[in-house]
């Protein structure tokens, strides 16, 4: 077909799979969040004792929430599971020390051992809550439990010189703490009672708590087999597809004798918007190393709780501060180096550059930075409450949810800033999707570039007052579908249209591989969502959907996998005229370090994002290690190793149109290779083996027992918290700097080759 006009330049087919896939993936995600709001657990107006005092209300379980949001507390520790992993985890830690104090409750009254803890266990399993009157009754020993917890936390949230070890929020007014352990022991109850008609609690018996009879559900056990059969059934069926048919092209007629075509970035002159992305690379850069240094000072948490080599940084910035700007600068620097890719190839994808665009650029440029700097100014002022709790902490301060940090008017705002993004976009793209058919290359840019403000959206669809099954359900609407599905599309496409306009591969191909993409994620990624929703409050149905098609997530890392050196390695090669094949030097080649960070990238989708995804997302296995290393682990091999390396890969093919040909190469390199090397120390000397350990110790001594922040002070783990020391050195040294200083150089030569006026874009290719 051709491969112009107003013809799809591959078979129709393709974009009716691709919409196919899409509608039915998320009608079922639609009809799941239409169900988690009516099987979401109940708040009660009341929670009285068995003689009908009153204990808390309703408002003050939400009240208890919002403080917990308030002082960054899941920055801190986790509740259900997600959150920080240094502090406990809240709803362990209260339900295993209120099933202690249950225990000797019922000793006191004259049972014995097993007698108190089968009473115990009763007490915990009976759901007492009445949906018609709204109210919740606990037994007289959990009336005593939530007495004495209340005092626990009251010594546990005192004032900062009277605590030791990892420092705590202080948190010193009484009406405060009882809030704050009402919304605690809803969460325990929630995770121990029997959801109406079901023989498990509302949280799926999670956590691991024998004493609240909590043990893994059948229906954890099953669905972790039927996934590896989905993976394994499925990855065989692609492969064989790919195989047989060879749907992605790789050996049809049509890709013979397409060789490098790419002019060199020297001659090429840059449009005014095009220079205008060197300040947003300088701030990229800035972003990436206070994000790194951030992240060396909470690995340096794990191993001096209370200080930085005897220097009391926790004071100034405390670990749930330092863990929250550590995660927000992770989503600030790699979306800032997408939203400048993305104004940096508009211009070459359609041919011409629109006036004024330059400035809009500059523009939203600006509004970022006040974004940047507001939020996470907000967030400190909120933690360390110079935003009190009367004040607007919701707004200006942090809203609290892992991801979501930032206050309310600092998230609409930089949803506007995505928005005012893909106007830029589209102006820089109006006159050539004119010409293009609605399937082809560049409106599939425009679409995915358009489907990032939309899912960053859905972290607006709830509010201050909401119930956290429900939150949770939205917050991975950000979380998975926003950052690990949408992103990934889009920068398949850009990466895709890279290897396009540099001649490596023809459109139809790269197309193809854009629809293989689009159709696999749709099937297995949007789904795939629910398998962070296991334990949260929601049924053993979101288990099943989450389990089964979150192993299908793998199937489109591994054909990334595996085509991803044949899809590099098509630019390497020539066919001569007689049909032999000829090498290209990969000295003339001035992208080499973009495509090495691109072949990482493929790398780590495949491990960091793929196997240890797969490993912690089998309920099974999660049921023990949610909110360990084990997490960690993945989230850093999947976000740093594939978001973080694609940001980088970005800076360096830019960089190359910026820095002249004999400068930057050494610092390209260092940065590759440290970045990389200082990831998998990082990952296989501290987060793997510590989360085998902690897997272990949660098995063996209880979940709640492998939580507490003392489990990284023992022999063995503490050795390994030691060792990371070399990866994050490496890392941050010899892989951080060099990107910093390759962004100063983009900006010092931002106006090299510059242009008068704004006008016609050359073409890129030769």
């Amino acid at each position: 077909m051709a491969e112009n006009g107003k013809s799809m330049v591959i078979s129709t087919k393709w974009l009716g799979a691709a919409i196919l896939t899409f509608v039915i993936g998320f009608s079922i995600l639609g009809f799941l969040a239409y169900r988690v709001y009516d099987e979401s657990p109940p708040i009660p107006t009341e929670v009285v004792s068995q003689d009908g005092k009153i204990l808390f209300s309703g408002a003050d379980i939400m009240t208890g929430q919002h403080i917990f949001q308030k002082y960054g507390l899941m920055q801190y520790g986790t509740i259900f599971g997600h959150g920080a992993y240094l502090g406990p985890d809240f709803t362990a830690q209260y339900l295993h020390r209120a099933a202690l104090l249950m225990v000797d409750f019922h000793r006191q009254a004259g049972r014995s051992e097993s007698e108190a803890i089968a009473a115990v266990q009763q007490e915990f399993k009976q759901n007492r809550y009445d949906p018609q009157s709204e109210r919740l009754i606990l037994a007289a020993s959990q009336v005593a439990a939530f007495d004495s917890l209340t005092g626990f936390y009251a010594n546990y949230f005192t004032q900062a010189h009277e605590q030791r070890g990892l420092k705590r929020p202080v948190i010193a007014g009484p009406d405060e703490i009882r809030r704050l352990t009402a919304f605690f022991t809803w969460a325990a109850w929630v995770s121990a009672a029997e959801r109406p008609g079901e023989v498990y609690s509302y949280t799926n018996n999670w956590p691991p708590e024998p004493l609240a009879a909590n043990t893994p559900t059948p229906d954890a056990l099953l669905w972790s087999v039927l996934s590896l059969i989905a993976l394994l059934g499925g990855a065989g069926l692609l492969f064989f597809f790919i195989g047989r048919y060879d749907l992605l092209g790789w050996h049809r007629a049509d890709t013979k004798g397409y060789e490098l075509a790419f002019r060199p970035p020297e001659e090429v002159r840059l449009t005014p918007s095009q220079r205008a992305t060197a300040w947003y690379f300088l701030v990229v850069a800035g972003l990436f190393l206070a994000q790194g240094l951030l992240g060396g000072l909470n690995a340096h948490y794990h191993v001096e709780p209370d200080s930085f080599y005897g220097i009391p940084v926790d004071d100034w910035i405390p670990f749930n501060l330092s863990r929250m700007w550590h995660l927000q600068l992770a989503l600030f620097f790699t979306s800032s180096a997408y939203l400048a890719m993305g104004i940096f190839l508009a211009p070459m994808i359609a041919g011409s550059e629109p006036r004024r665009q330059a400035a809009l650029a500059i523009a939203l440029f600006g509004a970022l930075v006040v974004v940047v700097v507001g939020s996470l100014l907000g967030e400190a002022g909120g933690i360390k409450n110079f935003i009190t709790s009367e004040g607007p902490w919701f707004w200006l301060g942090t809203q609290g949810w892992e991801f979501v940090d930032l206050g309310r008017l600092w998230q609409i705002l930089l949803l506007a800033g995505m928005i005012f993004w893909v106007v830029i976009v589209f102006r820089a793209l109006k006159s050539r999707l004119r010409q293009e058919h609605p399937g082809n290359m560049p409106w599939l840019f425009f679409y995915s570039a358009l489907s990032i403000p939309l899912f960053y959206a859905a972290g607006l669809a709830f509010w201050k007052d909401v119930n956290y099954t429900v939150m949770d359900f939205w917050r991975f609407w950000v979380v998975h579908l926003w950052v690990e599905d949408f992103l990934e599309l889009f920068t398949t496409i850009m990466v895709a249209y890279l290897f396009v306009l540099l001649g490596v591969v023809r459109m139809t191909v790269a197309t193809r591989i854009v629809y293989l993409d689009i159709i696999l994620y749709s099937i297995g990624g949007v789904i795939g969502t629910l398998h962070h929703l296991y334990f949260t409050g929601t049924s053993a149905m979101y288990m099943a959907f989450g389990a089964f098609f979150s192993a299908m997530e793998v199937i489109p890392l591994l054909l990334l996998t595996l085509e991803a050196w044949r899809f590099m390695r098509l630019g390497a090669t020539t066919e001569a005229a007689n049909g032999s094949i000829l090498q290209v030097s990969t000295a003339e080649f001035p992208h080499k370090w973009a495509v090495m960070f691109l072949v990482a990238v493929g790398f780590w989708n495949f491990l960091g994002a793929g196997v240890f995804g797969f490993l912690i997302n089998l309920p099974i296995v999660s049921y023990y290690e949610i909110g360990t290393q084990f997490t960690a682990n993945h989230a850093h091999g999947a976000m740093m190793g594939v978001y973080g390396m694609l940001a980088v890969a970005f800076l360096m093919f830019v960089a190359r149109y910026f820095i002249p040909p004999h400068r930057g190469g050494r610092a390209m390199a260092l940065s590759f290779w440290s970045l990389n090397i200082g990831l998998l120390l990082m990952l296989f000397i501290n987060l793997a083996p510590i989360g085998t350990l902690q897997l272990y110790d949660a098995v063996a001594n209880g979940y709640w027992h492998a939580r507490e922040p003392e489990f990284f002070q023992s022999g063995t783990v503490h050795l390994f918290e030691w060792l990371r020391i070399v990866g994050d050195t490496l890392f941050i040294v010899g892989g951080i700097f060099p990107v910093v200083y390759l962004a100063i150089l983009m900006f010092l030569y931002r106006n090299r080759g510059e242009r008068p006026t704004d006008g016609v874009a050359e073409e890129f290719t030769a």
